[in-house]
């Protein structure tokens, strides 16, 4: 097929995956009573967004000099310039976000800003001048004087003042609510929730259907996630609808997906339902590394060293216990949970975010600026330093752990208009994908009976929705212990790489323990899997390292198949994910190398394979 061709299939593709009918089209929505926006699709758009966005009136953002406010971060989402704190313009290069959450920690909310402001009574208190420089060292020594125990409300109790907190709070809740475009914008009141255990990470992103309580639950209510899941349920009964998505759970040491709970207890039914209640989304990829798995406890998959960070989040700490912490690796320990117990705590769909304190989200490989404001803003700062230069320790050991950002990620939702209600609504079905950064659309069903020209119908989405289940769903078994198919489609991003393969993740249940398998289902260039080790041959894309240009021959617009497991037995509870991996492309430390003339940083990846993930889908044998 021509390159024009292509394109053309592409359009076409795209048209099918997300265009709403023109009886959708027709139907309007101008007062959010009821009725659709322009756009609405029954049969659903893919929309893109970052639900993990810092800005000043984070502790930490502040601390690294970040002054952008909530409405520089839903300007930017919207395609506007503005400024980073190193003193250039960032903006995004592709088309605007669809939705976007300002997520400012919880924990200190607004009093940074707060000891900023000379007109405020606590910039003359005596931790304003630990915490507020504006030089490298100085930053540095602030974040280490925030971030050490005990916390300044045990150390300084007047900090903990409510007013300051609920001030902040109803800022950015009045900048969400001044950005929502119903139909083309989607704002969603939010924030993190920043519990760490002995260093180990475990903070949540909480994000909110409409409105939200009055303040936020923090770490400093409880350090406990099973407490924070608690008061969801309790400001549920209120009015408040919400939930939560842990994130870089490759930080966790081991506990974000712990066999036991918070204090060491045994995990039993009400806890299973408890949490899935209230954490139905895991974050799988972002800028401190992706944890969909670790080669150590993938061997057999060749992708799984992929953008990984291996330290605790804020420190040089090095993880050693990587079960526990990788998204696979949960789902499988859900199946035998489920299996010998009957519960399944990890039954969760999949998104990727950035987790930017720069107000705009980083997910653009030749346009990376970092993520803590004036710490990593530079490429010097980074690990890309000028040939011949001296560096301090200090330098060194920054650039080494910020090396290891990844310009990551954005998360997908299919549903049916770009509003809060329609799209939160797809957050709580699971019907969620998440990207490295490109957004790459990709569309994940389930069934029987679909019939052997189930590809080429035009109905195609209404079909696959009427035979079975999509990403997020669960599959019943089949009469007779039929094998099911399933259907992947996947479109590239026309602004990033073609598609190279789409890949079917299994993890399964043998003899009461999970096991795993990667299949290539579909090849680029009219290539086929080999039957025996279920891989696409290379297709020979390549990447110019002098110019970053990658290869324009190679690669699909569009993938699309329908899939039988050839291991596939009825009897065994199983989950299957879909893994959508581009060509190479350079990787953003080669960016800057390249843009720069300057050496590439010792040890790290020139190129990267952008990907996607689909949320599960999970397979349930008679009992």
């Amino acid at each position: 097929m021509s390159r024009s061709a292509a394109l053309m299939s592409a359009l076409l593709a795209s048209t099918l995956l997300s265009v709403p009918s023109a009886m959708a089209m027709s139907a309007l929505r101008s007062d959010g009573s009821g009725g659709t926006t322009t756009g609405f699709n029954p049969e659903r758009n893919a929309y893109f967004g970052d639900l993990h966005v810092h800005t000043r009136y984070s502790f930490d953002a502040f601390i690294f000099n970040t002054r952008a406010t909530p409405d520089d971060a839903y300007n930017y989402a919207k395609g506007a310039p503005i400024k980073h704190t190193a003193g250039y313009t960032i903006r995004l290069e592709g088309p605007p976000l669809d939705f976007y959450a300002v997520t400012d920690h919880a924990e200190f909310l607004g009093m940074m800003d707060a000891m900023g402001n000379p007109d405020h009574p606590f910039a003359k208190h005596p931790a304003a001048e630990r915490l507020i420089a504006s030089d490298i060292a100085g930053i540095r020594a602030a974040f280490g004087f925030a971030t050490a125990r005990p916390r300044f409300t045990t150390q300084y109790p007047e900090l903990a003042d409510p007013a300051i907190l609920r001030s902040a709070w109803a800022a950015i809740k009045e900048s969400t609510e001044r950005h929502y475009d119903p139909g083309t914008f989607t704002t969603f009141q939010a924030y993190e929730y920043t519990s760490s255990k002995d260093g180990r990470n475990l903070h949540r992103n909480v994000v909110f259907r409409g409105q939200s309580p009055e303040t936020p639950f923090s770490a400093e209510d409880s350090g406990n996630p099973e407490d924070l899941w608690r008061w969801l349920d309790d400001v549920r009964a209120q009015g408040f609808e919400g939930f939560a998505i842990p994130h870089n759970s490759n930080g966790s040491d081991g506990i974000m997906f712990d066999t036991v709970t918070y204090d060491g207890g045994q995990l039993d039914a009400a806890y299973a339902e408890l949490r899935m209640r209230n954490e139905p989304l895991i974050e799988i990829s972002q800028v401190k590394g992706t944890s969909e798995t670790h080669p150590s406890l993938s061997p057999n998959d060749e992708w799984a060293n992929f953008e990984l960070f291996e330290t605790y989040i804020g420190t040089d700490t090095l993880v050693t216990k990587f079960k526990g912490g990788y998204v696979r690796d949960a789902l499988k320990t859900g199946l035998e949970l489920q299996e010998a117990n009957g519960f399944n705590p990890y039954h969760f769909g999949i998104t990727a975010s950035s987790d930017t304190h720069n107000a705009g989200a980083p997910v653009e490989e030749g346009r990376f600026f970092g993520k803590i404001g004036l710490l990593d803003g530079l490429p010097e700062r980074r690990g890309v330093f000028p040939k011949g230069a001296k560096m301090s320790d200090e330098d060194r050991d920054g650039a080494l752990r910020f090396s290891k950002w990844s310009a990551a990620g954005l998360t997908g939702a299919w549903a049916e208009e770009n509003t809060r209600e329609s799209i939160y609504d797809a957050f709580r079905r699971k019907e969620t994908f998440g990207t490295s950064g490109p957004r790459i659309k990709v569309r994940f069903f389930a069934g029987y009976g679909y019939g052997e020209d189930v590809l080429s119908r035009p109905d195609l989405v209404k079909a696959a929705y009427a035979g079975g289940v999509p990403m997020g769903g669960d599959l019943p078994a089949g009469d007779a212990g039929a094998a099911p198919t399933f259907i992947a489609w996947a479109v590239r991003d026309p602004e990033s790489a073609w598609l190279q393969r789409v890949q079917v993740v299994k993890g399964w249940l043998e003899n009461g323990k999970a096991q795993e398998r990667v299949y290539d289902i579909a090849c680029s260039d009219g290539l086929s899997p080999d039957p025996a080790t279920h891989r696409c041959p290379d297709n020979g894309a390549s990447v110019d390292l002098d110019t970053c240009a990658f290869s324009d021959d190679r690669g699909a617009v569009e993938l699309k198949t329908a899939w039988k497991d050839p291991d596939f037995d009825p009897n065994q509870r199983a989950f299957y994910y879909v893994r959508v991996l581009e060509n190479p492309t350079c990787r953003w430390s080669h960016w800057d190398a390249m843009r720069l003339n300057r050496p590439d940083i010792p040890g790290e990846f020139k190129t990267i394979q952008e990907r996607a993930w689909s949320s599960p889908i999970w397979y349930v044998p008679r009992s």
